[in-house]
């Protein structure tokens, strides 16, 4: 790589004039480098040099190609900001100022030892994305150099770094609509985190390519006849899916017991035309030649996505029944579409001016607005990957505004995006001019009408509940926080404990513990930890999480088989002890757990708390255990009082059949006026799965009251 391939591609788009910008930056980095030489091996300014060239593919004004340059120097080789300034200006100076900053962000830091800081760095970068976008267009450069020459540090670095790429660089690539780097970044990425699986997706394309070329080189040969017979003028040519994007197809597939010969936009065509008005022509060309499949049509050029990309997408049957996807654009929209908001710059350099850009990026103006009102971390964090980072779904107005929100946003996300206070008083939804449950999912393209109450009302406590899916951003979940934690701090206390003693019942867990999970909250006052229970501070699926913080989340599919469970415990100092799990107490992990040492068939586990354990004479027979890593089911008894009625054993079973549990028995007790108890076994993977599944029961129709309960009415003494 020399500084004459640099010159070379930004001769292709900037004005000669612009040049000896870049020739001095290069001059300068080169001479303060000289002698520093990186992990790779190579020499130091190969790295701004490769970082100005993605750049310069990107078409990025001069002053950004010699930031990307210069982005090294200040703290690398110790040159003050001021002899940059003096040489270079202040808008080259203010970018590498801004890019040196983000540099020293340590956002690759584990969440669970850092997250204060990796909040901190998120926020700063958030705040320079605002202040000028270029500042983190150079850090994206930057980090896609770093994960082409990753190889050169550890396994442990190569994953740290490739996992921190993964969450937040690809999406915000993907958020700023530069697909060029994203999926460069994202496939990358995949190498390093799962290198069977990338190397496996990888041959599976590669054992195919003759044959998938060939078919689209028929396709294209049969398009550009009918299309020149019409008249039209297009440039046709395949489009390559990327291995991430086709690893992440094959896994959704998978769950639909589909494989990778069903993928059908593995083929794919890219068409280019001139103008708006060509695009439907040429849709209406493709679905005369070939039947179009139902629900797989998306008119982008209408309704843009709010990164500015615009197309049409079509997918059809050609050839024998193959399906094909094909994207429909004009030149212009294809450089948006590769670039993002970057093409700005493009623009700018020409002086003229883009009159989108402000609208391409109001999301980000408006989310810098929403975090200066978020001061937790944890709440923070939370709003940076749910609101920025996921797929988004477009509904409108009534005035038909479109609006974007996260993929699974309800109603209520949608009345709090558009002003608190008819959030607040949201009552009802119409999606398309049908009444629809305040947690229905959005979908792309409803016409949203939210039905408010005229008088004074306040949001429901169940909207803050994760189980039952009533809101999706962080933005919404806020507002309520807020809107409780205004309410009287009596009231919020004993809506508090209510809540607790709930969710402690569905745990099997004694009253006595609620100072330890206080204090496990960092609470030293029982009333204060209450009340953030009671204004949704806090949720009992939290509380939940954090007891079953030791057992590590399991990546086996819900619907595996159950599995005895064994092996899932750990002796304290002691190895290979056979174990047994106590069936007066029924521990699942989460549970704080202690072995009972028995003469002849190892050791038991019970439940601290477990009867037997409290009232036990031979405590030198009590030894420490810890959970370990397991995928197996474990069986818990559950206590459900309710009116009885027709259909209720269907409705619980159900809830219990769609998390991908077994119930392995059941039994039905009916009591006077009318009640019933059901008294049935469930195997469970961990308190959180248990909390989540008991909520959710608890919110059936009839029901009562939902405990966990230990089979205690025999309570033998531990085994001998």
């Amino acid at each position: 790589m020399s500084l004459a391939e640099l010159l070379e591609k930004a001769k292709e788009y900037l004005p000669p004039e612009k040049l000896p910008l870049v020739k001095d930056a290069y001059a300068f980095a080169a001479e303060a480098h000289a002698g520093q030489v990186r992990k790779s091996g190579d020499a130091y300014i190969e790295h701004p040099l490769q970082v100005a060239l993605i750049l310069a593919g990107l078409q990025f004004d001069a002053s950004t190609l010699a930031a990307a340059l210069l982005h090294d120097v200040p703290e690398n080789c110790d040159v003050p900001l001021d002899q940059l300034e003096a040489r270079f200006g202040p808008e080259v100076t203010k970018l590498v100022d801004g890019t040196t900053k983000l540099g020293k962000l340590s956002l690759h830091a584990p969440i669970a030892a850092n997250r204060a800081r990796q909040a901190e760095s998120l926020r700063k970068m958030l705040v320079a994305m605002a202040e000028d976008l270029r500042v983190v267009f150079i850090k994206l450069a930057d980090r896609l150099h770093n994960m082409r020459t990753l190889k050169a540090l550890t396994p442990e670095m190569q994953r740290s770094i490739a996992q921190e790429t993964l969450e937040i660089y690809t999406p915000l690539a993907h958020r700023l609509g530069i697909w060029e780097l994203k999926w460069q970044l994202e496939d990358l990425s995949f190498r390093y985190l799962e290198p069977e699986k990338y190397h496996h997706v990888a041959n599976l394309i590669a054992a195919r390519r003759a044959q998938r070329e060939n078919f689209i080189a028929q396709i294209i040969k049969i398009l550009e006849a009918e299309l020149k017979r019409v008249g039209l003028r297009a440039e046709i040519s395949g489009r390559p899916k990327h291995i991430y994007s086709i690893y992440q197809k094959m896994e959704r597939y998978a769950t639909l017991g589909k494989d990778f010969d069903d993928i059908y936009d593995l083929l794919a065509l890219r068409i280019l035309v001139g103008t708006v008005s060509d695009c439907y022509n040429v849709l209406g060309v493709i679905h005369s030649l070939w039947r179009p499949l139902t629900g797989e049509f998306d008119d982008f050029i209408a309704n843009p996505k709010p990164n500015g990309y615009q197309a049409l997408h079509t997918a059809v049957m050609c050839l024998g029944n193959v399906p094909l996807e094909v994207q429909i654009r004009t030149r212009e929209m294809h450089h948006i579409a590769e670039y993002g908001v970057a093409a700005h710059w493009r623009y700018k350099e020409g002086e003229e001016k883009d009159l989108r850009f402000e609208e391409r990026i109001s999301w980000l103006r408006q989310l810098i607005d929403w975090h200066r009102e978020l001061s937790g971390t944890e709440e923070f964090l939370e709003s940076v990957k749910t609101d920025i980072f996921i797929d988004q779904v477009f509904v409108y107005t009534p005035k038909g505004t479109i609006i974007d929100l996260p993929k699974g946003a309800t109603p209520l996300d949608f009345a709090y995006r558009l002003h608190t206070e008819l959030g607040n008083r949201c009552i009802g939804a119409k999606a398309n001019g049908k009444l629809v449950p305040l947690n229905y999912q959005l979908q792309n393209g409803d016409a949203i009408v939210i039905v408010a109450a005229k008088g004074e009302k306040g949001p429901s406590r169940d909207w803050l509940n994760p189980h039952l899916n009533y809101t999706k951003t962080s933005h919404a979940r806020a507002k309520i926080r807020q809107w409780f934690s205004r309410q009287e701090r009596a009231e919020n206390i004993e809506r508090g404990r209510e809540l607790l003693e709930k969710e402690m019942r569905h745990l099997g867990i004694k009253p006595t513990e609620r100072e330890a999970l206080a204090k496990m909250f960092k609470y030293d006052s029982l009333d204060d930890f209450l009340a953030a229970i009671g204004y949704g501070g806090i949720s009992t699926h939290q509380i939940a999480l954090k007891l079953s913080a030791q057992q590590p989340p399991q990546t086996k599919p819900a619907a595996a088989p159950p599995k005895p469970p064994q092996s899932a415990i750990r002796v304290l100092g002691v190895e290979n002890l056979v174990t047994h799990l106590a069936r007066c107490c029924h521990p699942v992990p989460g549970d704080r757990i202690i072995g009972y040492v028995t003469r002849s068939r190892g050791v038991t586990i019970h439940r601290k708390d477990c009867y037997n354990i409290v009232h036990e004479d031979e405590k030198e027979r009590l030894i420490a255990v810890d959970w370990e890593p397991t995928d197996s089911l474990f069986p818990v008894n559950i206590l459900v009082e309710a009116w009885d009625r027709v259909g209720l054993i269907r409705d619980i079973t159900t809830i219990v059949a769609e998390e991908g549990l077994n119930i392995t028995s059941m039994t039905s007790t009916p009591e006077a006026s009318h009640k019933v108890t059901e008294n049935f076994t469930l195997q469970a993977r961990d308190l959180s799965q248990l909390s989540r599944i008991m909520a959710k029961i608890d919110g059936i129709r009839g029901v009562i009251g939902v405990s966990r309960i230990g089979d205690e009415a025999t309570r033998p003494k531990p085994s001998t």
